[in-house]
């Protein structure tokens, strides 16, 4: 099978590539905008350069490579810039998906779509497949509308959401909500950090994996893909903290209301993830195993 990614280069393209290269014989296209961050090389790995919102370049390289299967992970997935610039979160969230799912319909191919607990207005979490959307930000309408546009495409296609990513990147630098913690605390900086937003934390390398075997099975449909703890970003740092030996006492416990964000922030969302492990077999890591992982 010859696999398409887009979005290679950010954190869950990366481990895309790497679960697929180590657990799979399939073919794999790593597409990016800019210059691919990985230094893999294997046989069986070719990378392109991809704009997502050039439809024509984007028709051209799905006719010309004819991938099996779409996986699709770009996005604008910072929240406040999607809010200050609904034009340009439009045009790659959902633009760009429309573009991508009119040229893989083209050659049949399976395409998978990566969507966000923040479709979901955070009033009644944690949420199965079948529950309302409703979202409370521009990211989040972004990312119902492209859905929609998968939806209806007819193409043969799963919709997986995921919530909180974590995880360390391959290549490149990236900082997310555990690295941040132990910097910041390492150096003896006082932190604030939220705890009333409650979240089900996903380790970078259970979706990939969930993702890899949606992908070998063609399982369509919609899924829910997380961990299983449910915690907020205050008791993550605090477990950060204990795993670390760090001072805990410089983090400081505040809710939502003491930061500025152009951007709502659903409160209570997170996962019920019975329908991934039944199909799926999925079986994700605790929080804790997690870091073990991060922070050897």
């Amino acid at each position: 099978m010859k696999i398409l990614i887009t979005g290679s280069n950010g954190l869950l393209g990366q481990y895309l590539v790497n679960t697929l290269l180590n657990e799979t014989e399939h073919e794999i296209i790593a597409t990016s905008k800019r210059e691919p961050r990985s230094v893999l090389q294997d046989s069986r790995l070719h990378y392109h350069s991809l704009d997502i919102t050039d439809g024509m370049a984007v028709n051209l390289l799905l006719e010309k490579l004819q991938p099996d299967t779409v996986i699709h992970c770009a996005a604008l997935t910072q929240v406040d810039e999607c809010e200050e610039n609904p034009i340009k979160a439009w045009e790659i969230n959902v633009t760009a998906t429309r573009f991508l799912v009119d040229s893989a319909k083209k050659i049949n191919a399976f395409f998978i779509f990566l969507s966000t607990d923040f479709v979901f207005d955070g009033m009644n979490g944690p949420y199965k497949e079948e529950d309302t959307v409703g979202p409370v930000s521009y990211y989040g309408s972004t990312k119902v509308a492209a859905e929609k546009a998968v939806e209806e495409s007819g193409l043969p296609h799963a919709i997986v959401r995921t919530c909180l990513l974590y995880g360390n990147i391959l290549f490149g630098t990236r900082s997310n909500i555990i690295t941040w913690v132990k910097e910041n605390l390492e150096q003896g900086k006082k932190i604030k950090v939220v705890s009333d937003q409650w979240r089900t934390p996903t380790y970078v390398e259970d979706l990939a994996k969930a993702i890899v075997s949606i992908a070998q099975k063609k399982a369509q449909g919609l899924y829910h893909i997380s961990g299983e703890t449910f915690l907020s970003p205050y008791q993550m740092a605090i477990t950060t903290a204990a795993y670390l030996k760090l001072d805990a006492s410089l983090i400081e416990k505040v809710d939502a209301s003491v930061f500025t964000q152009p951007a709502k922030r659903p409160a209570t969302t997170g996962f019920i993830i019975d329908k991934a492990k039944k199909v799926l077999g999925f079986a994700p890591i605790s929080f804790e195993e997690g870091l073990k992982k991060m922070l050897p």
